[in-house]
C-alpha cells in the first residue's frame, strides 16, 4: 500500500486531507509541525510527502533541503502544499528538488492528479535507474540533472538548449538536400549533458512533451530563415518523442506552426520510431496518414532494430526509411551487416521509399553504400552535427 506523510499544522485541513487519502486507500502518517514531519520522514520513509510551505519549528523549505541531502531520502516525491504563488516562492521550490506544488484551496481531483502524477514519474525514474549497473553517484548525478532540467522547464527558459544539425547528403550529386535536427543541452554547471541520458530521463519523467515541442517550434523559426535565404528546396527531419505523438492536438500543433512561419509541409520529415507505432497500430497508422495528407514526409528512424520490422514495412505509410547506425558501422567488413542493409535497400526501394543509412564514418562504408544505390547518408564522415550558423555557412558552400 502507498504510505503519503502529510506535514501541516491547520488541524482542519490536515484532517481532510487524511480524510481523502484513506477513502482512496492510500496508508496515512501525519505530523502538525516541521521537526516532527522531518523525523517521520527518515524513520517511515514515505511513498510521497505532502508538505505545508509555512509551519512551526522547521518550514517546508528546511525540511525539503533535509531530505534531498540524504540518498536515502532524496527520491521521495515531495508536493507542497501553500497559500503563497509567488514567482519567488516556485522557483525557490523548485531549486530546493520539489515535484509540484498545490496553491490552497485545492480540489479532490488536484490533489489526486498531483499524487498520482508524483507516483508514476517516481516508478517510472525507479524503473529507469534501477540497475546495478548505476553507482550511488551516478543515481545522483541523474537526480541533479533532472533538478536542472524541471527548473528550466518550470521557468520556460531556454537559453541553454540548442538545435544542431547534420547533413542529409544525396549519394548521386553529393549535394545536402536536407538535415536531422538533434537537441543540444549546455548547462553553466553539468557541461554539455549527454543528449541521450537526457532524452531518456525527460521520457521516464514526463518532460519530454515540453523538450520536443521547443526543438520543433525552434527548427520551425530556424527554417523559415533558410527559407526566405532561398533554400526552399531543403528539407528538415524532426525526432518525435512517443509521448508527443500520441496526444490528440498533435496534428492541429503541426498546422499550427506551419500557418505562422508560413511555411509548406513538403519541408518537414517527422521521424517515429518502430516500437511507437507498434504500441497502438491502429491509432498510430491513423496519425501517420493524417500528417500525411498535409503534405509532411514520415520516416522510420534506426530501422532493424526491431524484431518486427520485415513483417510490418510493407504495411507502413512512410516516406523514408532510415538504416541504423550499427547495421553501417563495418558494413564491408561484416558479411551479416552487408546482406541484411543490401536486403533493405532493395526492399526499401521496391516500396518506393527513401533510403538513408545513418552514422556513416569511413569511405569503405560510403562506397558499399554507393554500389548498392543507397539514396542519402548522414555520418561524421561528411560532417557532424552542427550549430545553425555552422550549417548555414556548409549550405552556402556546398548545397
Amino acid at each position: 500500500m502507498t504510505k503519503i506523510l502529510v506535514v501541516e499544522d491547520e488541524k482542519l485541513v490536515r484532517d481532510n486531507i487524511l480524510a481523502l487519502l484513506e477513502a482512496e486507500d492510500f496508508e496515512t502518517i501525519a505530523a502538525d509541525n516541521g521537526k516532527t514531519g522531518l523525523q517521520m520522514a527518515f524513520t517511515e520513509v514515505p511513498d510521497l510527502i505532502l508538505c505545508d510551505l509555512m509551519l512551526p519549528e522547521i518550514d517546508g523549505y528546511g525540511i525539503l533541503r533535509a531530505l534531498r541531502e540524504e540518498p536515502m531520502t532524496a527520491p521521495i516525491p515531495f508536493i507542497f502544499l501553500t497559500a503563497r504563488v509567488t514567482r519567488t516562492d516556485t522557483r525557490k521550490a523548485m531549486d530546493l528538488g520539489a515535484d509540484d506544488y498545490l496553491t490552497k484551496p485545492f480540489t479532490r481531483a488536484e490533489l489526486l492528479g498531483a499524487i498520482t502524477s508524483r507516483l508514476t514519474r517516481n516508478a517510472n525514474l525507479i524503473k529507469h535507474f534501477s540497475t546495478p549497473s548505476f553507482t550511488e553517484k551516478e543515481l545522483a548525478d541523474k537526480r541533479l540533472i533532472e533538478k536542472h532540467l524541471r527548473r528550466l522547464l518550470q521557468a520556460e527558459d531556454f537559453q541553454q538548449f540548442q538545435v544542431y544539425y547534420q547533413p542529409q547528403v544525396d549519394l548521386n550529386s553529393g549535394r545536402i538536400t536536407g538535415a536531422e535536427s538533434l537537441f543540444r543541452w549546455h548547462n553553466p554547471e553539468l557541461g554539455l549533458v549527454s543528449t541521450s541520458e537526457v532524452i531518456n530521463l525527460a521520457e521516464a519523467t514526463g518532460l519530454i512533451v515540453s523538450i520536443s515541442e521547443w526543438v520543433l517550434f525552434t527548427v520551425f523559426q530556424q527554417f523559415k530563415i533558410w527559407y526566405d535565404a532561398g533554400f526552399t528546396w531543403l528539407r528538415i527531419a524532426v525526432n518525435l518523442s512517443a509521448q508527443q505523438f500520441i496526444q490528440k492536438d498533435f496534428t492541429q500543433k503541426i498546422v499550427d506552426f506551419l500557418t505562422v512561419h508560413n511555411l509548406q509541409p513538403n519541408c518537414l520529415e517527422l521521424e517515429i520510431t518502430e516500437s511507437m507505432i507498434l504500441e497502438d497500430w491502429d491509432s498510430a497508422i491513423a496519425t501517420i496518414l493524417e500528417l500525411q495528407s498535409l503534405g509532411i514526409k514520415i520516416a522510420i528512424d534506426d530501422f532493424g532494430t526491431g524484431y518486427t520490422s520485415l513483417v510490418h514495412l510493407n504495411k507502413l505509410p512512410i516516406n523514408t526509411l532510415k538504416i541504423d547506425r550499427y547495421f553501417i558501422q563495418n558494413i564491408d567488413k561484416d558479411p551479416q551487416k552487408s546482406a541484411i542493409t543490401t536486403a533493405l535497400i532493395q526492399m526499401g526501394h521496391n516500396l518506393k521509399l527513401k533510403i538513408v543509412a545513418e552514422g556513416v564514418e569511413t569511405q569503405a562504408e560510403l562506397d558499399f553504400l554507393c554500389e548498392k544505390e543507397c539514396d542519402t547518408m548522414q555520418g561524421f564522415l561528411f560532417s557532424c552535427p552542427l550549430p545553425a550558423p555552422e550549417f548555414e555557412k556548409l549550405l552556402f558552400t556546398v548545397a
